[in-house]
């Protein structure tokens, strides 16, 4: 991202991502009587839970059509992860790619429902005459690098994509998106249904405008730079170490009592 940067690329930059909102989502702290007998009484546990799923740039904001919001499976438990599958993603995603006026760059994290590779190679456990067998029909005699298939659709459609590193969600200004979308229905929570979470989390995406989108999207952008940088000047500023070790070299009593003789 930063190259594309320094090379004046004047594509959009499209940010995507998933999060997920629970049913008795509410503020950290909220008020009641020391008597615990007035006040927001919030139910044990965290409930149900909305999965939401959207895409956008500082540019111009979030990719219209772009907004997915969809109830959890009843009863289950598990994260927003196990309810998101490769289907459901790939179908949001090329209709979101659709929805992009011009070729974009789209930046994503390494899900696994983002990461389906192209086909299906080989394993390193495989039977050597299923390798032998399988190399002969590609006509090819190296190990193939995994393609992601999203990665070709996107290229088909005349978009980029770029991974985020692991682990490095603070380069992605949706992510500060979601924590205002989630304050927001904190604030406004109270009757603990479903239905109404589902409404605030709407209008909360609702109200996120362009302009937050843009200051979103400078702030990742400074996090992005200033460590492609401090990565640059690593080398630099970390002199190597070398220590040399001669095997014929022994101490003696004399030379441990001498200090001047010690070695630093």
């Amino acid at each position: 991202m930063y190259e594309l940067r320094q090379n004046n690329d004047t594509r959009p930059v499209v940010y995507l991502d998933e999060t997920w909102v629970n049913l008795n989502h509410t503020q950290g702290y909220i008020w009641q009587n020391p008597e615990n007998t007035e006040g927001l009484k919030v139910p044990i546990g965290k409930g149900s839970r909305l999965i939401v799923c959207y895409a956008g740039s500082p540019s111009f904001g979030f990719v219209n059509n772009s907004k997915l919001v969809f109830r959890c499976k009843s009863g289950s438990t598990e994260d927003y992860h196990s309810q998101m599958n490769a289907d459901i993603f790939e179908k949001w995603f090329v209709e979101m790619l659709a929805s992009l006026e011009e070729p974009s760059v789209v930046v994503m994290d390494n899900a696994s429902y983002h990461s389906v590779i192209a086909e299906d190679y080989p394993r390193a456990n495989a039977r050597k005459a299923d390798i032998q067998k399988w190399l002969e029909k590609k006509f090819i005699s190296y190990s193939p690098r995994n393609k992601y298939k999203l990665d070709e659709v996107a290229l088909q459609m005349g978009h980029e994509v770029v991974r985020l590193p692991p682990y490095q969600c603070q380069y992605n200004p949706i992510e500060l998106i979601w924590a205002q979308v989630k304050g927001e229905v904190a604030k406004k929570y109270s009757t603990f249904k479903i239905r109404d979470v589902e409404v605030l989390v709407n209008n909360a995406l609702d109200e996120i405008t362009k302009e937050t989108w843009k200051k979103c999207g400078e702030h990742c952008n400074k996090l992005q730079d200033a460590d492609f940088i401090k990565e640059g000047l690593r080398d630099e500023i970390l002199e190597p170490i070398i220590l040399t070790i001669n095997p014929d070299d022994s101490s003696t009593d004399e030379d441990e009592n001498d200090d001047d003789e010690l070695p630093y």
